[in-house]
This record gives structure tokens, C-alpha cells and sequence, in this order.
């Protein structure tokens, strides 16, 4: 296997370096990697003590989180502990009272839950602010009831509930919390001593996470560990994270690979079988979810996976949380790899890291280590954006979108912050503050001179807990957006207002 050369690494480092100088984010770093590990690393920026981050700097790594969450479970699975068909009421009995979509719907499985099929809607700006609430407080929101945004089972949608739901049954079936299972399964055995749930725990250097205000970066405090940790808790670094794909990728070499306990065949803390099948698209991934993605892709077991017709399978998963950004992908056939953090809110070094390992397999296919040219443009392959949707019916909005976009509607009209408090779920506020929020609405209507009393012009869904609408103005047009977190209150957890001039 042919290793990245010094011109391929140059470019990689050349991506990372302009991100800085553009001001996406404070700091960046990044590292490319084999089934061995870490081959290479450069960072830039400053991490927040004055230093330039290196491969033991800490990050929090957010979503990447549920690789390891799911690794967690699978090895229960091959323990004999508990069975993937089991329905999620057999470990959480307050979803007993959860109401499904449909009289013929299925309590959704942990198969369902691990492959991103159990019905829930998308929910990363509120799960975002949940880590640290208990299991008590899980519970109430359970029994308070959710949306769903389709029959479980049926088809693809990014849930981080169903991942903080898995959660609770590795602590369930344990007899341990979370943290201490996955740590103590999964963790610890591969040598990953610098990933860790709280960040006091960290040995290294941990960054501060930042999102812009205006010209600045407002840093952001850190969340601890609780009943959403499953989801995004873990903190780790360059040199972790890339032993951690590495050994993932592992799983498809002719031999039993690193990590290996000689007694019994099994690589670490869950054997070949299971790391491949935790790299098979379980669930297609709608086009619309991926907007700019030129592959088809599928989601696994915490990992997604494109299929590039070059070199195959390109197994991958981005970590967005306030203040950071993540992003881990690799080659199944090769075994080569990038890992990228950042440390600012939306700074989604996915496009960096997608277009670093562009360039390190388009080396590895081609045998050329000539210097290439870093291409700086942003790609969309991150989280799933569901945003982009089609024409809808009135049947593919749920009533409680409706009320929702008529209780913003009023509110966009004659705007007062507790009225804001009763319709917003509680992260809308701490994405954006409310006086901040205000102003650039205000600026937003004044800038297209929009009529916040006319019915809207058009609208789009793509799903049935999200709606965007266009009201018309004098000098273009004003969108609305809003998406539902998974309570059965219907609060809003996303409100886009923007202008669009003509």
C-alpha cells in the first residue's frame, strides 16, 4: 500500500491552513491515516494558550461519537446480552407511552434506532443542548410523547434521540452507565486513552469551542456528560481518532489485523464481523438528505457510507456541536483515512476532510506523488441537511408544523421574547441569542421591504415536521424556516428568517 507523499500532504495542509486565514474557525488540524494509524498530522491556528494544535490536542469530536456508541452495543450483541430485534420498550419502559404515527406501526427496534430508521425526526440543533440531562429527564420528555416523521422502519432520517435511547440500553443491560461501558469495552482495549466523556478527564490540551459574532469569536462553555452523551460526548484527538478508523478499516484485510487477542481471534473489543457490518449501508440515505453529494450513500451502524466508483466504499461521520466541528472518513479497500477538527460552531471541516481524501486516494489509484493543487471548495458532506425538499401537500406537513408556522407567523409580526419562549424549544435562544436575533430579523425585513401580513407565495417540505414558506417584499422576497424537535409539544428547534433580494 502506498503511502501519501510529501506534495499530497502539502495540499491536505494547504486546505487546513487557508480555513484559518478565511476566519472559518480558530484553529484546525487535521491527520491523515492507514489501518496501522496516524501517518501524518499538521495543524494551524491557535488553540487557545497560544500554541498551534497538534495530533494530542483535544477536540471535542461530537456525532463521530456514535461510531463508538454503536460499537458498544454490537458487542453486546455478539456477548448474547441482547438482540438488535428487541423493541426499545424492553429497556426504556416510559417509550411504552410514546403514540406512534400509525395503529399498524412497529415499536421501533435497535436495529431501527442504530440505523437511523425508527421513524424520529431530525433533531441536531436540539439534541445539541440535551447531553447533560438525566435519564429522569429523558424519561419525561417520552412520556410527554413524540413526533414522528415517518412509520418506523420505513425509511432514513438523522435521529440523535434514537442514538441517546441505544444509550440507555448498553446502561441498562450492563448494569453501568453509559460512559463507563463504552469506555471500559470499547474504548480502553484499542488504547484510545485520550478520548474521554468529560473534558477534566483529558490528559492533553482541550480547545475551546467558538462560535462568530460579527468579527469576533465569543467562546462557549463546555457540556458534561448525561443522558445524551451517547449521541456526541466524547472528546479525542488527532492521534485517537485515526487509531480508531484505522482499526475500523482494519476489518477488511486478509488477516486478523491489529488489536488482536491471539486466545480468541477477536480484533479488540468487536471482531472483524462486526466492524464490517457496522460498514454496510443499512439504510439508503435520500438524495435530498445529502444536498452536493455525488455519491449515493447509505448509513450503517454510526457511520456512513459512500460508494465511490473509483475506489469503493468510503466509510465516514461528521461531529457538528456549539463551538466544534469533527469529520473521520476513510477507504475500505485501501485503508487510508482523514480526520479533521475545528473549533467553531458550523465550520463543517467535512469539505476539508473530504477533499484531503480526494486527493490522498486520487495519489494512491494513480501512483503519481507529484504536488497537487488543494481545491478550497466547500462541499455539503456533513451532517444530513433535510432542508431541501420538495413541493408539498397538505398531507406531508403534520398539524403541529402548521400551528407552528402560524404561531411564527404572529410572532414575526409583533415579536416579544416570552411569546418566542412558549414557541422555541430551549436551544433556539442559546443558538442565538434573543436580541441578536431580533435585530437580524428586523434587518432581514427591512432589507427586502417585506409584507408580514401576506400569505405566503410559496412553499416547501421536506419532511412533515419541516416547512419553509417565502413571504413577499418590495424588493424581493423573505424565507422562513422551521423545523420541530420530537416532542409531541411541537416546539420549534430551527427559525431561519432571510432575505432574498431579486
Amino acid at each position: 500500500m502506498m503511502r501519501p507523499g510529501p506534495g499530497v500532504l502539502d495540499a491536505v495542509d494547504a486546505l487546513h491552513r487557508q480555513r484559518v486565514a478565511d476566519g472559518i474557525a480558530p484553529s484546525s488540524v487535521w491527520g491523515v491515516f492507514d489501518r496501522d494509524g496516524l501517518v501524518a498530522w499538521g495543524g494551524h491556528g491557535d488553540r487557545g494558550d497560544g500554541a498551534v494544535p497538534d495530533a494530542d490536542t483535544v477536540y471535542r469530536i461530537a456525532s463521530c461519537t456514535k461510531s463508538v456508541t454503536a460499537a458498544t452495543l454490537l458487542g453486546l450483541v455478539d456477548d448474547g446480552l441482547v438482540s438488535l430485534d428487541a423493541p426499545v420498550t424492553d429497556f426504556v419502559p416510559a417509550f411504552d407511552a410514546v403514540r406512534l404515527p400509525t395503529a399498524d406501526s412497529p415499536v421501533p427496534t435497535l436495529r431501527m434506532l442504530l440505523t437511523m430508521s425508527a421513524g424520529l425526526p431530525t433533531d441536531d440543533p436540539w439534541a445539541d443542548r440535551q447531553e447533560s440531562i438525566t435519564d429522569d429527564d429523558l424519561d419525561d420528555v417520552l412520556r410527554a410523547g413524540l413526533l414522528f416523521d415517518s412509520v418506523p422502519g420505513t425509511r432514513f432520517a438523522y435521529s440523535n434521540l434514537g442514538y441517546a435511547l441505544l444509550g440507555r440500553v448498553v446502561s441498562v443491560v450492563s448494569g453501568a452507565p453509559f460512559t463507563a461501558v463504552a469506555t471500559d469495552r470499547v474504548l480502553r482495549p484499542l488504547g484510545l486513552d485520550d478520548t474521554v466523556f468529560s473534558a477534566a478527564d483529558a490528559r492533553g490540551h482541550v480547545v475551546t469551542g467558538h462560535r462568530r459574532v460579527e468579527d469576533a469569536w465569543e467562546a462557549l462553555d463546555t457540556t458534561g456528560p448525561g443522558a445524551f452523551s451517547p449521541i456526541g460526548g466524547l472528546f479525542s484527538t488527532v492521534r485517537d481518532l485515526a487509531r480508531w478508523g484505522g482499526w475500523l478499516a482494519s476489518a477488511f484485510t486478509g488477516t486478523a489485523a491489529p488489536f488482536t487477542d491471539p486466545a480468541t481471534a477477536v480484533a479488540g473489543p468487536l471482531g472483524r464481523a462486526g466492524r464490517r457490518a457496522m460498514q454496510q449501508a443499512m439504510r439508503a440515505v435520500p438524495a435530498e438528505a445529502l444536498p452536493g453529494s455525488t455519491r449515493a450513500t447509505g448509513y450503517g451502524s454510526g457511520l456512513f457510507v459512500e460508494h465511490d466508483p473509483g475506489v469503493g466504499s468510503i466509510v465516514s461521520h461528521s461531529g457538528g456541536y456549539p463551538g466544534f466541528s469533527a469529520h473521520m472518513r476513510w477507504s475500505v479497500s485501501t485503508g487510508l483515512g482523514v480526520v479533521a477538527f475545528e473549533n467553531a460552531t458550523q465550520a463543517r471541516v467535512s469539505a476539508a476532510a473530504s477533499r484531503a481524501l480526494d486527493l490522498v486516494l486520487a495519489e494512491s489509484v494513480s501512483g503519481s506523488s507529484a504536488p497537487v493543487e488543494p481545491d478550497t471548495t466547500a462541499d455539503a458532506r456533513s451532517r444530513p441537511q433535510t432542508d431541501v425538499g420538495r413541493e408539498p401537500g397538505t398531507e406531508a406537513v403534520l398539524p403541529a408544523t402548521r400551528v407552528a408556522q402560524h404561531a411564527v407567523t404572529r410572532l414575526l409580526a409583533d415579536w416579544f421574547d416570552d411569546v418566542a419562549t412558549v414557541i422555541c424549544a430551549e436551544n433556539v435562544p442559546m443558538d442565538v441569542p434573543w436580541d441578536r436575533r431580533r435585530t437580524a430579523i428586523a434587518d432581514a425585513v427591512a432589507e427586502v421591504d417585506a409584507d408580514l401580513a401576506a400569505p405566503p407565495v410559496a412553499e416547501r417540505s421536506a419532511t412533515p415536521t419541516h416547512l419553509r414558506w417565502w413571504l413577499p417584499g418590495g424588493r424581493g422576497r423573505l424565507r422562513v424556516e422551521i423545523r420541530l424537535a420530537p416532542m409531541a409539544a411541537g416546539l420549534v428547534q430551527t427559525l431561519v428568517v432571510h432575505a432574498e433580494r431579486q
